[in-house]
């Protein structure tokens, strides 16, 4: 648990005070009133596989959370964040989630849980009426859908269907190019994986008609061999392959399909590839693996994104990853919402919430937006790529990419733009570089 208190009014100010005439007896209850820290509360993953998710999701948030109290903190209330690690269990997310408001004191939730957590904890925010900021979840369907739609959750997350529209557009344009029509399918058999891979296999398929799914794996999440599931793929023999794992367990497979050269006999998209958390655990990174930009401090290509890279590098030594920016994104979301209602009160932030445009580093003009109507993020930047297991990286021409509000999921194309390349800074042991083809965007 991580908490950062602000010193109240010592014995000696009081003292002062109240010496200072009948006139002035009320200030030091309002001057405490003032000084009153708000609880945060945040279930995430701080143990098991996928630890980093958390590890990573809280240190973007403790790193924000200290700008924003050193500037005042949320309208003038600083922030104490708590933090309690919910094992990867859904069920342990909803209580965990419950607990922190209702006996930890917590008035807003950022829920740092992966997709099978999170609707769980928007069922407590449903419940309880709190302000709840999904900061990992990317199941399109836990804002898309009306149903799971309530007043006071919001998602400050990229979306499965965001990276499904400029992927199947990239994608469909190499299918096309290399005459790549029998494709199979390898994700985590949960919502958020099997929500993606119907996602982008809608778009490649709208954008290439002659693609053709032959095979389907889904892997139970956090699944520690993957032999059956990389034989089956062998056996089909796809031309190309698409997946979302993510994590330790896109890692876990990477490393067990390269005993099989699987690597060498398709052309494989995976769209969590390109994120420090997976680019440098790989043991052996293929050549050539096409995936879409999770966080590196090299794209967007801005001197913000970079420094705040750097920053927290030097913070925490070691790389943010997705949920870095996602988090961080969300404190200051919430920074700003304060600011604008004037209160840290969770109904007038997410009023103001609604709709509302950031300095952001991670947008694609340096602004990201709320969306008003569904409560979810919109204009971060998307690229796509291929992976270069070698350094130094190096860009060819200025950025030119969209914002990822830029583009409705109507059928209108994704432009591929041919034109970026940028890579990562890799830790020596693990040297890469990645080449981003495509820049583009998401629905608005």
């Amino acid at each position: 648990m991580t908490r950062t208190r602000t010193p109240g009014i010592s014995r000696r100010s009081t003292l002062a005070l109240m010496g200072a005439g009948a006139m002035s007896v009320a200030a030091p209850w309002v001057a405490r009133a003032q000084a009153k820290t708000i609880k945060i509360g945040m279930p995430t993953i701080l143990s098991g596989r996928v630890a980093q998710l958390g590890t990573s999701s809280r240190n973007a948030v403790m790193l924000e959370v200290e700008k924003v109290n050193a500037a005042g903190g949320l309208a003038g209330r600083q922030i104490e964040m708590v933090i309690r690690d919910s094992k990867g269990q859904p069920q342990e997310a909803a209580r965990v989630a419950r607990e922190l408001v209702n006996t930890d004191g917590c008035e807003l939730l950022l829920d740092g849980e992966a997709s099978s957590g999170s609707f769980a904890v928007h069922e407590v925010a449903r419940d309880l009426g709190v302000l709840c900021v999904h900061t990992c979840s990317e199941a399109s369907s836990l804002t898309a859908d009306p149903k799971q739609h309530i007043p006071n959750a919001f998602r400050c997350v990229r979306q499965g269907i965001h990276d499904s529209i400029v992927g199947g557009s990239y994608a469909a344009a190499i299918a096309k190019a290399k005459g790549l029509k029998k494709w199979a399918t390898c994700s985590p058999d949960y919502a958020y994986g099997r929500d993606t891979t119907g996602e982008f296999t809608l778009y490649l398929k709208r954008f290439a008609p002659d693609v053709e799914i032959i095979s389907e794996s889904w892997p139970k999440l956090f699944q520690p061999d993957y032999t059956e599931v990389v034989t089956k793929i062998l056996q089909a023999k796809p031309q190309a392959l698409y997946s979302c794992l993510w994590g330790g367990d896109l890692t876990s497979y990477i490393d067990q399909a390269n005993i099989y050269a699987m690597f060498s006999q398709m052309e494989v998209f995976a769209v969590n590839m390109a994120d420090y958390t997976a680019l440098t655990v790989v043991k052996n990174l293929p050549k050539g693996i096409h995936s879409g930009n999770r966080y590196i401090k090299t794209f967007p290509t801005t001197p913000e994104n970079a420094a705040w890279g750097d920053a927290y590098k030097a913070k925490y030594n070691e790389y943010p990853t997705n949920w870095s920016w996602q988090n961080a994104t969300a404190v200051m979301f919430l920074a700003e919402a304060a600011r604008k209602a004037n209160s840290a009160d969770g109904k007038k932030i997410a009023e103001a919430l609604k709709g509302l445009t950031i300095k952001c580093p991670f947008g694609a003009d340096g602004t990201v937006t709320m969306r008003g109507d569904d409560h979810t993020l919109v204009g971060y930047a998307i690229g796509w790529g291929t992976t270069i297991p070698q350094e130094p990286c190096r860009r060819s021409r200025p950025a030119t990419g969209r914002r990822s509000s830029s583009w409705r999921p109507s059928g209108r194309k994704a432009r591929v733009t041919p034109d970026l390349m940028c890579g990562g800074d890799g830790r020596p042991s693990s040297p890469f570089s990645f080449d981003f083809r495509a820049v583009s965007g998401a629905p608005q």
